[in-house]
């Protein structure tokens, strides 16, 4: 091989690696673009994340938000945003009020007990009733209470008639959970308890407003008349801004008997 040829191979080699290495330094430049502009699309998504994240901790509840929002009142309702609820004949001159609590487990011990002597005489047009539904027992945790009482805000538009009997059954043996236990805050559990209610049966109506928690501002101005009564607990009876109590104690009476007696003297006061 002449000195000519090998002088002008070492030069086309000298060539080739020189064109090699510019273009790895290309590569190796586009592969640091792309570092970095992943590395601020991360940066990026971190901070949108944690931004978002500030908002949802920032953001009210539900049932915050419902204190604040415009009420749907239910039907059979009157009264500032309908927190009067009265059930009865008109005719009737005394009105027992009555202050519950859905999840409360003394209610349902009344309801079951003394609950049918109650229908029974304000059908007769003994008394009327004033209903005032508490929620307070959500303050230990859960949502039940609230979310019980708007569907039976639900229930009170369908008719006094549904609201009684929806009442009735959420108190019932079978279907009032433990206290400890939040079933009412499940939508599908208050729907279900309602399908043995022949007026709220396959009700589209009312599963509607359950599911869509038409009535959860309605409930929590109706908790919020609860509080600002100075009732304390869960049931209380009141006749002419008199406690109805079991003889001997400041509770409410737990048996016909003693229902029947405190009645008496309230209805003759």
């Amino acid at each position: 091989m002449s000195s000519r040829n090998s002088q002008a191979n070492k030069a086309a080699a000298r060539e080739r690696l020189r064109a090699e290495r510019e273009r790895q330094a290309k590569k190796d430049k586009v592969r640091r673009q792309f570092i970095v502009a992943g590395s601020i699309v991360v940066v990026l998504a971190i901070a949108a994340g944690a931004g978002y994240g500030i908002m949802q901790a920032n953001k009210p509840g539900q049932w915050e938000a419902a204190k604040d929002a415009k009420v749907v009142a239910p039907k059979n309702t009157s009264g500032s945003d309908g927190t009067t609820v009265t059930i009865g004949k008109a005719s009737a001159k005394k009105t027992l009020q009555m202050y519950e609590d859905p999840r409360c487990p003394i209610c349902a011990s009344f309801e079951q007990a003394v609950g049918p002597t109650v229908k029974k005489d304000l059908d007769a047009g003994k008394f009327k009733i004033q209903y005032i539904g508490a929620t307070f027992i959500d303050n230990n945790g859960g949502e039940g209470s609230k979310n019980g009482l708007s569907a039976l805000g639900a229930a009170l538009n369908v008719s006094p008639d549904a609201f009684m009997a929806y009442k009735t059954a959420l108190y019932s043996a079978k279907w009032h959970p433990d206290e400890t236990t939040d079933k009412f805050k499940d939508d599908a559990y208050l729907i279900k308890v309602a399908q043995t209610v022949p007026a709220l049966k396959g009700n589209a109506t009312f599963q509607k407003a359950v599911k869509n928690g038409t009535y959860d501002a309605w409930a929590m101005k109706m908790s919020a008349k609860f509080d600002k009564s100075g009732v304390t607990g869960t049931p209380t009876l009141k006749m002419d801004g008199k406690k109805l109590t079991q003889a001997g104690s400041d509770n409410a009476p737990m048996t016909v008997a003693d229902f029947n007696t405190a009645l008496d003297t309230a209805l003759k006061a």
